[in-house]
């Protein structure tokens, strides 16, 4: 056997045992007569020591090994003269008699410790080698027993796990596909699925009435810290159910997660519609661990966001004000010791390109309740007073005001502001978890490219009962049967009730520019499976990555996936993507031209 232990179990209650251990060299100490070894493997570390008893050929062994040597080793459990209380192992080491060594190593890259020398870059390049430092193999430990647990409790809800298939056909919607040219069908192509959507619809209409699937999906999409061209889904779907239904289950198996793998009784869920996350949040995915809610001191945009014109409490005067559509404001308690660097900072933050503010007017309320402002020349202490009446700021408060003629565009560069602010004043600690429902998404959302209506969610979702009658007068004010989980800002999870009727699909499809060619021609599938009677359903699907990532308390989802890709989409490992050979683009009947470029 090549061992009876491993490094991180045996203790003082196992002095006196032979044990046979294996793993990699993690540091040699040569202190002359005596030598030790911190042997690493998944479990832990344990100390080899080599006492100025061994052999000769023992010691020779013991002086030839370097970092990430692979060794087995034998010998007998003793009580550690110089115990290491860091190690849970640390009261113990084994004495040793025999020594093998398995397999060299060349000097790692980068050291292989919780706080690594290695940059990004070269850790990508040498993953398998970050791998083994404990803090990244932890979160993997985690992701096992996130899926594992995610496993137990649908099955305990009566959940199949059904797998769909990998090579799917192009959907028009959504993100862009990652297609795959077919040999057997020359200028043909598949599509890896950007999600088992209508897959899962089918096996309702199958009749399995309860479905799940921890899946790989692929999306064509710009990468960022929470996205990668392939991520893990946890995919479900239910049947004969509406919208409180699947809320329920699903906000269970989040507490069921808390509860085993964190240690934490989370609360109910509250609910807020899309409208008020916006108006309050500017962000479909508010960060609720903090209040800081906006408020609007001038809307003159009737928008979905907002039921009512906001008359401005300034009067006229100062032009960025006077000509803008939307003014909003945060208060930040306790702020007005700003100094006027950290204002300018703030206002280059919020002038970014990614941000795209014109600029920030600030206002201090003082310890005595007077007002002082980046606008104090345009407006007298009285409106200002009234500003701090509105804001409910106390002395010591700090108020930023964003203005401009997008309301939409402004709240979401307000919620930019008000992200940054919450961290520089430690309002959001990656241990505290604030989760919430956001429910009742519109149908649609304009796009300026497509210069069309396009479904905010997908074209499955259903509308709102109550808003049927709109789709024919005014679509773009339908509210979907749509709803996200959203845990910390992030959106971990999503899902709507579904359209089970034909006839209603095929107007939503009109809607978004289909014809009934069209239609026929790309889910023409799915509307015939519904003539045969298709039940009420709806589901979700949880980003597992997103939240393992939570969990772990980290900021990128790369840590919690073992082969990551780079922000370029890139697996520097592998040197993935890569060129292929011309006899395969032959028999896949790729274009001369494309061959051409493969030349070049």
């Amino acid at each position: 056997m090549y061992r009876t232990r491993n490094c991180g179990e045996l203790r003082l209650a196992n002095v006196g045992e032979e044990v046979i251990l294996a793993g990699w060299v993690q540091s040699v100490h040569n202190l002359g007569a005596l030598t030790f070894v911190d042997l690493r493997d998944r479990y832990g570390i344990t100390q080899l020591a080599f006492n100025e008893d061994c052999s000769d050929e023992l010691k020779h062994k013991a002086g030839k090994l370097g970092r990430e040597f692979v060794v087995q080793a034998k010998g007998v459990v003793a009580e550690r003269y110089s115990k290491n209380r860091n190690l849970p192992t640390g009261e113990i080491e084994i004495i040793i008699s025999e020594l093998d060594i398995v397999n060299e190593s060349l000097t790692p890259p980068f050291t292989i410790e919780e706080q690594s020398d290695g940059g990004d870059d070269i850790r990508m390049k040498y993953r398998y080698l970050d791998l083994r430092r404990p803090n990244v193999r932890k979160n993997l430990e985690l992701r096992h027993k996130f899926a594992f647990e995610v496993r137990r409790y649908l099955d305990q809800q009566g959940f199949l796990e059904i797998e769909t298939p990998v090579l799917v056909n192009s959907t028009p919607e959504g993100a862009r596909d990652f297609v795959v040219p077919s040999r057997m069908n020359p200028g043909q192509f598949y599509a890896l699925p950007q999600s088992p959507q209508t897959l899962k619809q089918l096996l309702m209409v199958a009749g399995m009435d309860r479905y799940f699937q921890i899946v790989k999906c692929f999306r064509d999409e710009d990468l960022r810290a929470d996205r990668q061209p392939e991520f893990t889904q946890i995919d479900c779907e239910m049947s004969f159910v509406e919208q409180e239904d699947v809320l329920q289950i699903f906000e269970g198996m989040s507490r069921h997660l808390f509860k085993e793998l964190k240690g934490i009784d989370i609360p109910a869920l509250p609910r807020m519609s899309w409208a008020d996350a916006i108006k309050y949040y500017g962000s479909d995915k508010p960060d609720t661990r903090f209040e800081m809610k906006f408020v609007e001191l001038k809307n003159l945009q009737i928008d979905n966001a907002s039921s009512e014109i906001v008359e401005s409490i300034f009067p006229e005067g100062f032009t960025v004000f006077d000509s803008a559509q939307y003014v909003g404001a945060i208060c930040c308690q306790g702020q007005a010791v700003f100094t006027r660097k950290q204002i300018d900072q703030l206002t280059d933050f919020v002038k970014r390109p990614q941000i795209g503010a014109k600029g920030l007017v600030y206002v201090r309320v003082e310890a005595d309740g007077s007002v002082k402002s980046s606008v104090d020349k345009f407006y007298t202490q009285e409106t200002l007073q009234v500003l701090k009446e509105k804001m409910s700021a106390q002395p010591g408060d700090l108020i930023l005001i964003l203005s401009g003629d997008d309301a939409m565009k402004v709240r979401k560069q307000l919620c930019e502001l008000r992200l940054e602010m919450g961290q520089r004043m430690g309002l959001r600690p990656k241990d505290k978890y604030s989760c919430l429902w956001v429910v009742d998404f519109p149908m649609y959302e304009w796009s300026d490219e497509e210069q069309r209506l396009m479904a905010m969610h997908h074209p499955f979702t259903s509308p709102k009962p109550e808003d049927i009658e709109l789709l024919d007068s005014d679509p773009a004010k339908v509210r979907a049967n749509a709803y996200d989980m959203v845990i910390n800002g992030v959106e971990v999870g999503g899902g709507s009730i579904r359209i089970h009727d034909a006839k209603l699909q095929q107007k939503i499809f009109e809607i978004l520019g289909f014809t009934p060619e069209q239609a026929q021609e790309k889910f023409g599938f799915l509307m015939n499976a519904f003539k045969y009677g298709a039940p009420p359903h709806g589901g979700l699907a949880y980003g597992l990555d997103r939240f393992v990532s939570l969990f772990a308390e980290l900021d990128s989802i790369r840590d919690v996936i073992a082969f990551p890709k780079n922000n370029s989409g890139r697996d520097v490992m592998l040197d993935a993507p890569g060129v292929v050979d011309l006899k395969q683009l032959d028999e896949l009947s790729i274009a001369l031209n494309v061959k051409e470029l493969y030349t070049k």
